[in-house]
């Protein structure tokens, strides 16, 4: 997350008007991002997500 933040950061700086999804695999989105530090870092920076399927290479959800 901490690599992400810094190119949202970079990406305003240059292009204010773009808006930046971190993609997470399903997989992590179903373990990882069901932790509750994690919940709370995601509402605290305002992240928006797509969920994505690797395998199928589709999009499952698109987050806000």
């Amino acid at each position: 997350m901490g690599q992400f933040l810094n190119y949202r950061l970079a990406l305003q700086m240059k292009e204010p008007d773009r808006t930046l999804y971190l993609a997470v695999p399903f997989d992590t989105f179903k373990t990882f991002f069901q932790e509750l530090f994690v919940q709370e870092a995601v509402t605290l920076y305002q992240l928006k997500l797509v969920v994505y399927d690797p395998i199928k290479e589709e999009v499952i959800e698109w987050r806000e």
